[in-house]
């Protein structure tokens, strides 16, 4: 059975309520979603960046260990050579074997310093690898309790949110899909999320632009679909609005 204008109207103005009451259990959470969203990713980024951090310490670790035992074999590698000085024939095996116990020497040093660098920077990346564990640690606090502040929340309103929905589904199959796609596409671009108004002191209660007292009488006949003409939002009139209000 086709719809008058009139129950059209009052469809979609219910629907704005509903929506309305929806919104306003969002808002009550506010930015709780996505600030437990961004800790979630600060926790997560931390943890990266400290495991990061830690493959480089035991890389670095692993370094000095090496160099280390490169110190042990060439300390081995000049006593070898030292004793084979006791035993050169000529000046040109002496000074080869010299010339080798001079390379060990300076593969120690070259090894000692490279353990004195390993060790600064063990020292440096130690002290950031302290800093991110408390940082994490204090993100992990942060998010356990706006986790539990949104859990408390959601869970308040949770069934009233979900019996609104259901509502707002019902109420949704009493609207032609014309009039729904405009009224959809309004409220998405509200930010307040009205896409049907009322008329409030001759004007509209969306956008706040004074209405033409003949326009204002048009609306009140409930014969067509009248829009605001600054914001686009749809008017409906104060009688109707509280029929409506006290209906749901």
């Amino acid at each position: 059975m086709e719809q008058t204008i009139e129950q059209k109207l009052k469809a979609l103005y219910d629907l704005q309520l509903i929506h309305t009451k929806i919104d306003k259990i969002r808002q009550v959470r506010g930015e709780l979603p996505m600030e437990v969203a961004d800790l979630e990713d600060d926790v997560a980024g931390l943890e990266t960046r400290i495991q990061k951090i830690k493959n480089e310490l035991d890389d670095l670790e692993d370094e000095i260990v090496t160099r280390k035992n490169l110190i042990k074999d060439s300390q081995a590698n000049t006593k070898k050579y030292e004793a084979q000085l006791n035993e050169v024939k000529n000046n040109r095996e002496y000074d080869a074997i010299s010339k080798e116990i001079e390379i060990q020497g300076l593969d120690i040093q070259v090894s000692e310093k490279k353990i004195r660098e390993f060790g600064f920077e063990i020292a440096s990346k130690t002290t950031i690898y302290e800093k991110a564990l408390a940082d994490l640690e204090a993100r992990r606090s942060d998010l356990e309790a706006k986790k539990e502040e949104l859990g408390t929340i959601t869970a308040e309103t949770e069934k009233e949110e979900s019996e609104l929905i259901a509502q707002a589904e019902k109420a949704t199959g009493a609207i032609d899909e014309r009039l729904l796609i405009a009224y959809n596409r309004l409220r998405n671009n509200a930010k307040n999320g009205l896409a049907v108004v009322t008329i409030q002191r001759d004007s509209c209660s969306g956008c706040f632009n004074q209405i033409p007292p003949q326009r204002q009488s048009d609306i009140r006949q409930r014969k067509k679909i009248i829009v605001c003409e600054h914001c686009g939002r749809i008017l409906v009139d104060e009688q109707m609005a509280l029929e409506e209000e006290n209906a749901i």
